[in-house]
């Protein structure tokens, strides 16, 4: 697939850097000269130096023949021009661009991205799915990852197994009958100390600190935790830290679909914090320094449930997760950009991080897969995806189980939704037309994958 990325910033760079990494052939265009050096020396790309709206750049870049546009750059205006131009003169079939301003998001003025005005498909807003992101994992503090699957209705989620779980005893054979409630579906494990990834068989026991990643029917989630030797109680009170796009994003997503949480939420810059008011007025706004212990104090983080950091800033949100531990909140959520951080999070005993990067290409990636996947989810580790997938007439695997459908070694079968039926799959269910397949992927293995699920000529 031929693909143009406008902006070759830090979302843009590690989209070029993924979708090159499937030999897709990639352009990327940007106006800043150390950006393109950046990109050129390190990616096998094609890096061109200019204002992606311009006609003369876009045709250099190759938008004659071009099959998609993703404009990520940091103006939204830019994007939406670029997305016109590729649209009225060059007639790009798909066109995806980052959008970040609240007002243009408004349901009020959704038809504005219509063909008939500025010509967007897809609209990738990271400050909108981190809102949502994190709105889920107040929903299940314990997780370390948590994506909705299924409309919904299906939840991956990656917890820790503490000493107190009752599956430590139990080969994993044997869990469902001991523990009827248990009604997941387990990808993969990875144990503490060890860098290896362990798919479990009947004679796998759980290890404490084991890191468990499993699949189950959303009404089944709370149980499941539970088994791992969690207490999950309902968050009832949040403090955030920062009230910037994210912040307004996540007042909104809370104030919508968790009213009964109470919300205080702690801004730096005055202005900001005096609109946060205006438009959340049942919300504690504060207007101070996150990294201030008399703020924390103020806004009583020893009995908030959870404590969210999401500001611009990496360090100061890796610096006030760890203050809000300090001061006795259970847990924590952290909003990391540079995937640097990634690893060193867990060794500082900070819970939850997101990642804006790797949900912005995970939405990117829905429109990118071919044959008839319907969602794509990237791990934060980077490792490989959750895939979900419609089992066609013409896919290889109908007619098939999880274990004769020669699936390549390292894609793991977790679950089939059949009827609107969860289904943990075993050695004798057999795969059928219109089945919605969720499996795991490594990244080496994913068109391998598209192939499984493709559309062949002859089906129409």
């Amino acid at each position: 697939m031929k693909i143009i990325i406008c902006g070759a910033g830090q979302v843009g760079y590690n989209i070029a850097k993924y979708l090159a990494n499937e030999d897709n052939d990639i352009t990327v265009i940007d106006p800043d000269e150390e950006n393109i050096r950046r990109i050129g020396d390190t990616l096998d790309v094609r890096a061109i130096l200019g204002h992606s709206p311009y006609p003369t750049v876009m045709r250099d870049a190759g938008a004659e023949d071009t099959d998609m546009l993703i404009a990520v750059s940091p103006m939204d205006e830019t994007n939406m021009i670029a997305c016109q131009v590729a649209h009225s003169l060059f007639n790009i079939p798909l066109k995806i661009a980052r959008i970040r301003h609240q007002s243009y998001l408004m349901p009020d003025w959704a038809g504005l991205f219509s063909r008939n005005h500025m010509p967007i498909d897809v609209i990738i807003s990271p400050e909108v799915e981190v809102a949502k992101a994190i709105s889920r994992r107040l929903q299940a503090p314990s997780a370390s990852e948590m994506i909705s699957l299924y409309n919904d209705e299906v939840r991956f989620i990656g917890i820790r197994c503490l000493g107190t779980s009752p599956l430590l005893n139990c080969k994993y054979g044997d869990i469902p009958s001991v523990h009827p409630s248990f009604k997941a579906s387990v990808l993969f494990v990875k144990r503490a100390n060890e860098d290896r990834v362990i798919v479990p068989d009947e004679e796998f026991f759980f290890e404490i600190d084991d890191e468990a990643f499993f699949l189950c029917d959303k009404k089944d989630m709370d149980t499941t935790i539970d088994l791992f030797g969690h207490d999950d109680h309902i968050i009832k009170s949040v403090v955030v830290a920062g009230g910037g796009n994210i912040g307004g994003f996540l007042a909104a997503e809370l104030n919508e679909n968790q009213p009964q949480m109470t919300v205080k939420m702690i801004e730096i810059d005055r202005d900001q914090a005096k609109r946060l008011a205006q438009n959340f007025p049942d919300m504690t706004i504060i207007n101070g320094d996150t990294l201030e212990s008399d703020i924390l104090e103020e806004v009583g983080i020893d009995s908030a449930g959870a404590f969210a950091a999401i500001t611009s800033k990496d360090e100061a949100n890796m610096l006030s997760s760890l203050l809000a531990k300090k001061y006795g909140c259970q847990r924590t959520i952290t909003l990391v950009n540079n995937a640097t951080y990634s690893t060193l999070m867990a060794n500082l005993g900070l819970d939850t991080i997101i990642s804006p990067r790797s949900l912005t290409i995970s939405k990117i990636l829905q429109h990118i897969r071919r044959g008839k996947i319907r969602s794509v989810h990237t791990l934060q580790q980077g490792t490989g995806e959750i895939i979900e997938a419609d089992a066609l007439e013409t896919s290889e695997i109908v007619g098939k189980t999880a274990f004769t459908a020669n699936l390549p070694d390292g894609v793991i079968l977790g679950a089939i939704i059949r009827d609107d039926t969860f289904m943990v799959p075993d050695e004798e269910t057999i795969i059928e037309v219109g089945d919605h397949i969720i499996l795991y992927t490594p990244t080496n293995l994913i068109k391998k994958v598209e192939k499984l699920f493709s559309v062949r000529l002859e089906y129409f």
